[in-house]
């Protein structure tokens, strides 16, 4: 499955919509007030049951609309609509990027690459512009970058207007990539990224109140497959996301046996989160040494729970009605693990 690229990071196309930044691992946790608006793209070549190009757009990394080369379009009711009703011309541009302009830029694009690697019969071309805002410093930053094949390629540097390779590639390709940029794309590139994008996420954070008022705490959850799987912290329904997940020992923070999984949306703009802890080296009477915390920015007190059997729910058990708690428990252990690779919030 093809990756998503996000700026340093890549992705499966199943979690396009859910590119969050990896939480704190350690006590405290301290979180900046950046606001951003990103456009997301991949175009592929060679993937023959997959549109040539699709796009997300994300306001702080909840997604907001989406189109594809197949000519389908969608807005996030909440999210997408907002962002429109307060600029009018967001719905215009995102039109004429998908319809008009950007099917034709990347193919022009995706041709200069592919003669780099001729032998390659699958070629993916990520691309990440948009802006960011600090809320206290009021300072922005633009970004327009091109990822190919699963790594860093091109960047564009907005104040000089040139194309800063990543590669001997991108360097050997520089040229010709350049040629192809137009004055009039230059200027369009130079235009949304300085002006016209923060102009749209400085009017939307105005009017924003968030999609949800206050913060809100999470249901929390310890969740096992088998006696010899790892036990799963899992907290869902909470706001805003930002948030941290640890185990801790005795009190103090571990990290060897811990995975951590990123920040997910859920249907219905909350959160989830999700910190595994290996068990299998730990002697039973020693469980209860161990506790999940979980930390939601602006709340004094954590939740906390400590790692006991009676606790954890589970898909096996030895009577009947453990059988069918079983059941619903494997139903939510699933619930979470799909949400995990496949949180498209729309």
């Amino acid at each position: 499955m093809p990756a998503v690229y996000t700026g340093g990071k890549y992705y499966s196309l199943f979690s396009i919509l859910s590119v969050i930044n990896k939480t704190a691992t350690k006590s405290p946790v301290f979180f900046e007030e950046k606001h951003s608006l990103t456009v997301l793209v991949t175009a592929s070549s060679g993937l023959p049951h997959f549109p040539d190009f699709v796009t997300t757009t994300q306001v702080d990394k909840l997604p907001t609309s989406y189109c594809d080369s197949n000519k389908n379009i969608r807005a996030n009711p909440k999210y997408g609509q907002k962002l429109i009703n307060i600029e009018s011309q967001i719905a215009d541009w995102y039109i004429e990027q998908c319809f008009e302009i950007m099917s034709d830029y990347l193919k022009v694009k995706m041709g200069i690459l592919t003669d780099l690697n001729q032998s390659e019969a699958v070629h993916i071309l990520q691309v990440i512009i948009g802006c960011k805002w600090e809320e206290k410093t009021k300072e922005t930053t633009s970004f327009l970058q091109f990822g190919y094949n699963g790594a860093d390629f091109i960047k564009f540097d907005p104040k000089k207007l040139t194309w800063i390779p990543q590669t001997p590639q991108a360097a050997s390709i520089k040229p010709k990539w350049e040629a192809d940029e137009s004055t009039y794309h230059l200027k369009r590139n130079k235009d949304f990224l300085n002006q016209i994008c923060p102009d749209w996420l400085k009017k939307y954070m105005a009017n924003n109140e968030g999609p949800l008022q206050g913060t809100v705490l999470p249901s929390v959850f310890l969740l096992q497959k088998s006696p010899d799987s790892p036990v799963s912290c899992s907290a869902t329904g909470f706001y805003p996301n930002k948030a941290a997940m640890f185990w801790r020992k005795d009190g103090e923070e571990i990290q060897d046996g811990v995975d951590k999984t990123e920040i997910l949306c859920n249907q219905d703009n909350t959160f989830q989160m999700r910190a595994d802890i290996n068990v299998s080296s730990v002697n039973p009477e020693d469980w209860e040494r161990y506790e999940c915390v979980f930390h939601l920015v602006d709340v004094k007190d954590d939740v906390v729970s400590r790692l006991e059997k009676e606790k954890i729910q589970s898909n096996w058990g030895k009577t009947q009605k453990h059988n069918e708690e079983g059941k619903k428990r494997c139903s939510v252990y699933r619930f979470f693990t799909l949400a995990r690779n496949m949180s498209l919030c729309f």
